[in-house]
């Protein structure tokens, strides 16, 4: 059974930062691209950006894209979002999810998600 559990979210104020991490279990972790989504309320889920199996390559959403830093650890299961100066419009429930695709975008793009956390920008 796979399952994706993140952790690390919480109520930061503008400027500050925050390091998300996504444990994984149940697959073979590094036979997955991994990516970071949001969700707002009232909004699409959003993507945020995604690495590649060996962390290789990242790619990332313009609304991140010099201040969000994905990585990961395939020894320890583990995908990682590390966000600086940060936002109140980064204030979404964050989710991350795996793929088998290459650079994968879109939702429909990947096979399993996790419950996600909030994060909260105040300003």
């Amino acid at each position: 059974q796979v399952q994706l559990v993140e952790s690390g979210g919480g109520l930061v104020q503008a400027g500050g930062s925050l390091r998300l991490s996504c444990a994984a279990s149940g697959l073979t972790f590094s036979s997955y691209d991994m990516g970071w989504f949001r969700q707002a309320p009232g909004k699409n889920r959003e993507f945020v950006g995604t690495i590649s199996r060996i962390g290789s390559s990242t790619y990332y959403a313009d609304s991140g894209k010099g201040r969000f830093t994905i990585s990961r650890d395939n020894a320890k299961n583990t995908l990682f979002l590390q966000m600086n100066n940060l936002k109140p419009e980064d204030t979404a429930r964050y989710y991350c999810a795996t793929s088998r695709k290459l650079t994968p975008v879109l939702t429909s793009q990947y096979d399993y998600w996790g419950q996600g956390t909030q994060v909260t920008v105040s300003s």
